[in-house]
């Protein structure tokens, strides 16, 4: 059953929050969405893993059910997942992030590694110069005439409803492998995953440019909990390869999913489902055995 709440901040915000699964069982998973800007969309992936852990997700600041209006910072959200945790009772929780979720999963760690017991990070970090192979992948995914108008969209000063989601379906449908499945991915997320934060997402990648996780590997490195893994789809656009170049700096498995991109759960379900129970599993105090002990 799925339950939910409003968590009051330090600073007067009020984060919405949803948990799925018996709360009693330690630790929890903490599910971190991507954006930056965009409400949570992890809830298909939630039930893969519930009946092992229960399974909290919530709204960044500023986006979906949790609005607040204000500066964003990098420390302001590791900050709120500090908070929350709290609110829960969760001394310490399995970390599974998703995209910018992953940068959030590792700022947190650098600052309260003694609260993640595990850490999942999927599709991401990117690090290094990644950018310019996906934008080389991207473009070479689309037609010219697709590149033409996402351009006249991105330069629009104010956007209509239909042409915001023609933007975000536009920017979207790469990240899929799926050549026949793609577009209705990107337009139903394009159509759900609204509005999206514009001026957050320009504050915190602003913000990664300007202290990037790159300069903190070597102490990611040191503070991170003896379970964590990598995860990213073959042929998402992001370059797999910055992701093994990370997995070696890091010392850290690496699982490939076959035939999946940047949201390796819609096209390889299966997969993803078996990867995500075996971590929960394999993780100290989640087994069956360690919930109901004798």
């Amino acid at each position: 059953m799925e339950t939910q709440g409003l968590a009051s901040m330090g600073d007067g915000a009020q984060l919405r929050w949803t948990v799925l699964g018996d709360t009693t069982r330690q630790p929890p998973v903490v599910m971190l969405h991507g954006g930056p800007g965009l409400p949570d969309y992890l809830g298909d992936v939630a039930p893969m893993i519930a009946d092992l852990a229960p399974v909290y997700r919530y709204d960044q600041r500023g986006t979906g059910q949790s609005p607040w209006r204000g500066r964003h910072s990098l420390a302001r959200h590791v900050d709120d997942l500090a908070a929350l945790l709290d609110a829960w009772d969760v001394p310490k929780a399995v970390l599974i992030g998703h995209s910018y979720g992953t940068d959030l999963a590792s700022r947190f760690c650098l600052t309260h590694s003694d609260r993640v017991a595990a850490m999942l990070l999927m599709c991401g970090p990117f690090v290094g110069d990644w950018r310019t192979g996906y934008r080389a992948e991207r473009d070479r995914r689309m037609s010219a005439a697709q590149q033409k108008r996402l351009r006249e969209l991105e330069e629009l000063p104010h956007r209509t409803e239909e042409q915001e989601v023609e933007l975000l379906t536009l920017a979207w449908f790469t990240d899929h492998a799926d050549p026949v499945r793609r577009w209705d991915w990107a337009a139903r997320g394009a159509r759900e995953r609204r509005p999206v934060n514009w001026a957050m997402n320009r504050e915190l990648g602003k913000a990664g440019h300007t202290d990037p996780l790159d300069d903190h590997l070597a102490e990611l490195r040191a503070c991170l909990p003896s379970r964590t893994e990598l995860i990213g789809g073959c042929d998402d656009p992001r370059p797999l390869a910055a992701l093994e170049s990370l997995a070696r700096r890091l010392a850290l498995p690496l699982t490939r999913v076959e035939s999946a991109g940047h949201e390796p759960w819609l096209e390889q379900p299966d997969a993803v489902r078996a990867h995500l129970r075996r971590f929960v599993q394999g993780t100290p105090g989640t087994s069956e055995f360690d919930q109901f002990p004798g």
